[in-house]
């Protein structure tokens, strides 16, 4: 069963964690990721992080496919919209305590549905150094006919 993605729900979850704690919520942000829409002259390396915390921005919401405030930059104010595929992490700004997010997370491909007669064996690259610590031979797709 496909599940939506978790990384909404983090969000949201250490977001409240890091006010809770008196920190102030940082989020790193892709900024070359489409659909985003941050003060360009900020950007960095492609990166953007955003200061997310109640005293700097207003009107935050953190949707299930989206985070979107209002907030000032260089005194200029600015509506910020962030896909939440391109947000890279949350943390807090005092002491980096947070979570950083796979890019890849939200687009890896679905493994093809099996053509008749063919059977399809899923390939898990995560799981390779640990399969040859335990002497298991390296999973991979097989086309049986």
């Amino acid at each position: 069963m496909s599940m939506t993605s978790s990384r909404p729900y983090m969000i949201r979850a250490l977001y409240e964690w890091i006010l809770d704690n008196e920190c102030t919520p940082y989020t790193l942000v892709n900024a070359m990721a489409d659909n985003v829409e941050v003060p360009q002259q900020f950007v960095k390396n492609g990166q953007i992080v955003l200061n997310i915390s109640p005293m700097a921005i207003r009107d935050l919401v953190i949707g299930d496919d989206m985070l979107n405030f209002n907030g000032r930059f260089s005194g200029v104010p600015m509506d910020v919209f962030v896909p939440m595929a391109a947000i890279m992490g949350i943390y807090a700004k005092e002491n980096g305590q947070g979570m950083m997010f796979d890019l890849e997370e939200d687009h890896k491909p679905e493994p093809p549905e099996p053509e008749s007669g063919l059977k399809v064996v899923s390939t898990d690259s995560k799981n390779d150094s640990k399969n040859k610590l335990q002497g298991k031979k390296k999973p991979g797709l097989h086309v049986v006919k």
